[in-house]
């Protein structure tokens, strides 16, 4: 216990440090609450809207009269557009408010869906669905900093791991749901439910989530900073995603990365330079900060090569309709959304290194089991070794994300915030992308319904690697410390 309060100590003289700022955590003990309702339900419906969609994506190119190659970018765009606007939009709600940017974000996504429903064409579902990402991209960004700055530190990891659940309930839900909504409606469906429940919640962020003062209206706004980390993080991404089926040496894929290196090189230089960066390089000198940033980027990592490889190991290995495979996949995010917010309150009490490392090792265990699993093992045992990973997911999400904002001062949580959501998606690409390359290697024509023993060494092998990674996560996460610096001073 006395460790404890030694870890706790500076975290609670960052609360103070927010009171005395005119930040959120002045919120009464009931207001509080409700702001975690009105931020859970936006959590959950970002969460749902990508599950839905990824669902009905075969549905969406035959009503379109489309090439796969074409609606993939339906998902695709959104994650790029996503991915390059968080840290811009974070540093946003540093400098004007996180609440101010938040609602607006909200209002273009509830837009961007109801546009999405309308259209007509898959050019244009494309178009609407980059216009509803940068809307996702403003809301994602600044939540965990409106929900840190509302709670004390003593309750931090309880409200992130409460979002968490949502996050996962969102997750869960999708692809029932989405396959309830376009057989019983329309494809259209799955976008036009994101109004009313969008409008839901931007009524109850308008009325409960208090508007604080601007960090430093002083400070002036990055551009170039935001263009080239844009440029360069989409380029990454876009070769990263695209370089299965382009091909690693095309022209398209080489010149993504080239593009890439530069733009993100000179991101890199300007900001060491500039007054008021856009991307506060200093915060990755603090060992709790940069270490639980590179945690997180592990356990997406890890949490996509399953999300990725499964599927092809029930359906095409086991013979599995989608339905069933979807029933065994929930295994994993219903204990994800029961261990998550056990383990944030936890964290308020232990702190958040022991957790978050144990939550990485279970993770690993958890991928290790699965790659054990072969083409006739009971459904009940992958369903339970998938239970195993949600458990570690679980427990690793809450306290590491609690780390990570409790590390950055009250005028850089939307930099923080943004840091965190760009690591989940990157974790995304670069998990998908490993697996794929792994799984390919087995089964190179792409043929996994007739691969046979091929493809099921290729997903041993693919969880084997990611096993691999998450045990490289649990060291980034032990060796990150267990003080918090005193990160308003």
């Amino acid at each position: 216990m006395k460790r404890n309060a030694v870890e706790r100590a500076p975290e609670t003289e960052l609360a103070r440090g927010h009171e005395g700022a005119g930040g959120l955590a002045a919120a009464g003990a009931s207001s509080k609450w409700l702001v975690l309702i009105a931020v859970g339900v936006s959590s959950f419906m970002t969460a749902l809207d990508g599950s839905v969609v990824n669902t009905v994506l075969p549905i969406i190119n035959s009503a379109l009269g489309t090439r796969i190659d074409v609606v993939e970018w339906v998902i695709t765009i959104y994650l790029l557009v996503v991915s390059g606007l968080l840290l811009t939009f974070g540093r946003l709600g540093d400098l004007r408010g996180h609440k101010s940017v938040y609602v607006v974000g909200f209002g273009l996504f509830v837009v961007g869906s109801a546009l999405s429903g309308l259209a007509a064409t898959v050019g244009a579902l494309i178009a609407w669905r980059a216009f509803q990402a940068v809307g996702g991209a403003m809301v994602l960004s600044n939540a965990p900093a409106i929900l840190v700055g509302s709670f004390p530190p003593a309750q931090r990891g309880r409200a992130l791991g409460l979002q968490a659940t949502m996050t996962y309930l969102g997750l869960s839900t999708g692809p029932a749901l989405g396959g309830l909504l376009a057989t019983q409606f329309s494809w259209r469906a799955v976008f036009y439910i994101n109004v009313p429940v969008g409008l839901l919640a931007l009524a109850l962020s308008v009325r409960f989530v208090p508007r604080e003062p601007p960090a430093d209206f002083a400070e002036r706004f990055d551009l170039t900073g935001a263009f080239t980390f844009l440029l360069g993080l989409v380029a990454l991404l876009l070769a990263l995603n695209q370089g299965p089926e382009w091909g690693w040496a095309s022209a398209p894929v080489l010149a993504s990365f080239a593009v890439a290196a530069v733009s993100l090189g000179a991101f890199l230089g300007t900001e060491s330079k500039v007054v008021a960066p856009m991307l506060d390089l200093s915060l990755f000198r603090r060992r709790i900060f940069s270490a639980a940033s590179a945690s997180a980027v592990m356990n997406y990592v890890c949490l996509y090569s399953v999300l990725f490889l499964l599927p092809f190991y029930l359906i095409q290995g086991r013979g599995l309709t989608a339905e069933q495979a979807g029933l065994v996949l929930t295994a994993e995010p219903v204990v994800m959304a029961i261990a998550a917010p056990i383990s944030g309150s936890l964290s308020d009490w232990i702190g958040s290194r022991l957790l978050s490392t144990a939550g990485m090792l279970i993770l690993a265990g958890g991928m290790f089991w699965l790659s054990r699993l072969g083409p006739a093992v009971p459904l009940t045992r992958v369903a339970l070794a998938l239970a195993v990973v949600g458990l570690g997911i679980g427990a690793f999400i809450a306290p590491n994300t609690s780390a990570l904002m409790g590390a950055a001062p009250r005028q850089r949580h939307g930099t923080a915030a943004g840091v965190l959501a760009t690591a989940r998606n990157v974790g995304m690409v670069l998990g998908v992308g490993l697996a794929a390359a792994v799984l390919t290697s087995y089964v190179p024509d792409a043929d996994a319904a007739t691969a046979g023993p091929a493809l099921f060494a290729g997903v041993s092998a693919g969880l084997l690697v990611a096993a691999g990674v998450a045990c490289i996560g649990s060291l980034t996460s032990a060796v990150r410390g267990s003080t918090h610096p005193p990160a308003d001073r």
